[in-house]
């Protein structure tokens, strides 16, 4: 995987952007899986996990997670990554504390939380493998896993010489009602992704895809599921793994990665301030970063890693392929609600 951090580093504007944040008085010292921890965690029985993976990846790892430690459960808890930071502000005003992990793909509500004071820090040991502007210096949060959101389109809908190859594209009037695409008032992911375009190419875009009568979805897990069952010819966004998940199960699905760049989609995670289960949340973390659950993420769920160690699966297109539009998750927290307010604007809802 070292191509696919190599490249990560060059298009990503904010590098450091991870970094800033109130500092706390000295990071936690990264911790191994010890015995003691696994009978604290035993001992809890439970984890709470709040997630804006797909149910289906989320569920698998719940899995893999209580065969490993048996006597533990697992909750999951998977909405919208935005409906989940709502979720969590609305529960702390009112002193309620029901998560103990917290998993979403807008890095910028990382930030945020990590001002609030709503993350706890930890560092798994396995954690210092990842690059420094994937994980925070004060161990509150580090980017678990990463995607990208490019277009797809349903083959058998679409000839290869009619297919888009890029965002501007897709404005073409013969795609008009043909185009399915998620919301950034659900989706993170779609924040991210909506935020890295408007740098990239400007409103001017959406403006003009607004016009294009677009089926518009929650999730961004959504439309390649829409493409996948033919309601939809062309999808302008949607998750890499669910696509790729979804073509090689058979579904007659291509991905596009367009000329001007791909959004790129880090996803984090990090423990919540007061977990009923701290232990337990402690041991999914680590968990999480552990050499066998990145490769997992990457063999059967179709993600990507920034851990040196990953193999990427043969017959996927390599990161070091593929144009990456730059992140800032800095920049793009201060610009949330205006992404949402202007984009509702130009979509009409």
């Amino acid at each position: 995987m070292k191509t696919a951090l190599t490249v990560r580093a060059a298009a990503t504007a904010g590098a450091l952007a991870l970094l800033l944040g109130p500092a706390f008085a000295a990071p936690p010292a990264p911790e191994p899986v010890t015995p003691q921890l696994i009978e604290a965690a035993t001992k809890e029985g439970k984890i709470v996990y709040y997630t804006g993976i797909d149910i289906k990846v989320a569920q698998a790892l719940a899995k893999n997670f209580e065969k490993q430690y048996p006597g533990i459960t697992v909750q999951v808890e998977r909405t919208g990554s935005e409906r989940i930071f709502q979720r969590v502000s609305q529960e702390r005003a009112s002193n309620i504390f029901a998560a103990d992990v917290l998993d979403t793909t807008d890095q910028a509500q990382f930030l945020t939380w990590k001002k609030q004071g709503i993350l706890e820090p930890y560092i798994p040991a396995e954690l210092l493998k990842w690059p420094a502007d994937q994980r925070d210096p004060d161990g509150t949060y580090a980017s678990v896993r990463f995607t990208l959101m490019p277009i797809g389109i349903n083959t058998n809908l679409v000839k290869p010489e009619d297919a888009p190859k890029s965002f501007a594209d897709l404005l073409d009037p013969k795609w008009s009602g043909k185009i399915v695409k998620a919301h950034p008032s659900y989706s993170g992911g779609i924040v991210t992704s909506t935020f890295q375009t408007v740098n990239a190419i400007g409103w001017g875009y959406f403006e003009k895809l607004g016009k294009q009568k677009v089926l518009q979805v929650q999730s961004s897990t959504e439309p390649p599921k829409k493409l996948a069952l033919g309601e939809r010819a062309v999808s302008a966004d949607g998750l890499e793994y669910v696509n790729i998940q979804l073509q090689e199960g058979g579904a007659p699905i291509a991905i596009v990665y367009p000329k001007e760049g791909t959004p790129f989609i880090p996803s984090c995670e990090g423990i919540a301030k007061n977990a009923p289960h701290p232990n337990a949340a402690r041991l999914f973390i680590s968990f999480m970063f552990s050499r066998e659950t990145q490769q997992y993420l990457v063999d059967a769920a179709g993600l990507r890693s920034f851990h040196p160690d990953m193999k990427e699966k043969p017959g996927r297109v390599p990161i070091s392929q593929i144009k990456l539009l730059p992140s800032d998750p800095v920049a793009q927290e201060a610009a949330t609600e205006e992404i949402k307010k202007k984009y509702s604007q130009y979509f009409g809802i």
